[in-house]
């Protein structure tokens, strides 16, 4: 059977307002978050896009395709990386997961029909563009909750090892994963 192809999405719009800086600049394991997740989305997937916002000029090593919105919610990024996507199913991995791996990528990846989340859920998640249609009426009607979301579309879940899932949402929990 022929490995399907898959769209590496990394979405570095988020506002890191707990954070105080960006984190997609924050560094971990001699990389920043950003370079890092932009790494194991180009081990796992055949086509790579970061999406996220022109303004906030981020100086990373890769193009940031805009959102196209005001908006801060990954919902956001979801649907401008599906439109931009070229292969049916794009996984999406936010930049502050520092610990998720290839394999687990290609799990969602391969898993997703409409939809594949994690156990920790709601992403990092595989997304099919046929789902596109709903994903831009949640969009523009501001329905931005991805668990509701994702409870609209057939969405399996993929088991996946806690430690992997964990998040950055404060300097703090970066030390933490660091001290691992």
């Amino acid at each position: 059977m022929a490995r399907r192809r898959l769209t590496g999405v990394l979405l570095v719009g988020g506002a890191s307002t707990r954070f105080g800086s960006p984190k997609a600049l924050a560094w971990f394991n001699g990389e920043t978050l950003a370079e890092r997740a932009w790494r194991i989305l180009g081990e796992g997937c055949d086509e790579r896009i970061a999406v996220g916002k022109q303004a906030d000029a981020l100086e990373l090593a890769f193009p940031v395709l805009d959102d196209g919105t005001d908006l801060r919610a990954a919902l956001a990024g979801i649907v401008a990386g599906l439109r931009a996507a070229t292969n049916t199913v794009s996984v999406f991995l936010p930049v502050d997961v520092p610990l998720v791996t290839a394999e687990l990528i290609r799990a969602l990846g391969d898993s997703c029909d409409e939809a594949a989340i994690t156990t920790g859920g709601p992403l990092p998640a595989a997304v099919a563009g046929i789902a596109l249609p709903l994903l831009e009426r949640r969009l523009e009607q501001h329905e931005l909750r991805l668990t509701d979301a994702f409870a609209e579309l057939r969405t399996v879940t993929v088991e996946a090892d806690p430690s992997q899932l964990a998040n950055v949402n404060r300097p703090e929990d970066l030390q933490e994963i660091r001290a691992r």
